[in-house]
């Protein structure tokens, strides 16, 4: 790791995976970037919150109840995510 030789060391010393990805290989965290992005757009921004635990319930909350099971995702076949595991269950 160019960027962070230090940290990276000490994470490196203590058995701990490096969740980074290289410079210029977006592709590889794709996922995880759509979600933190929908959750900063269509719960953080649209908020305000009085303590640190208020913003830890609320998130909570918004994967909970509207992520997986109000939100409708194009690459689940515009399922939510829970129709989609119940589906995928009743298929195994």
């Amino acid at each position: 790791m160019k960027c962070l030789p230090d940290f990276g060391q000490l994470l490196e010393e203590n058995e701990i995976a490096i969740s980074m990805v290289g410079v210029g290989k977006a592709y590889e965290n794709g996922y995880a970037e759509r979600l933190m992005r929908t959750i900063k757009e269509e719960e953080v921004d649209l908020s305000s919150y009085r303590n640190f635990n208020e913003v830890y319930e609320r998130i909570e909350e918004f994967l909970d109840e509207v992520y997986m099971k109000k939100r409708i995702h194009s690459s689940l076949g515009y399922l939510t995510s829970s129709e989609f595991e119940k589906k995928w269950r009743q298929e195994a």
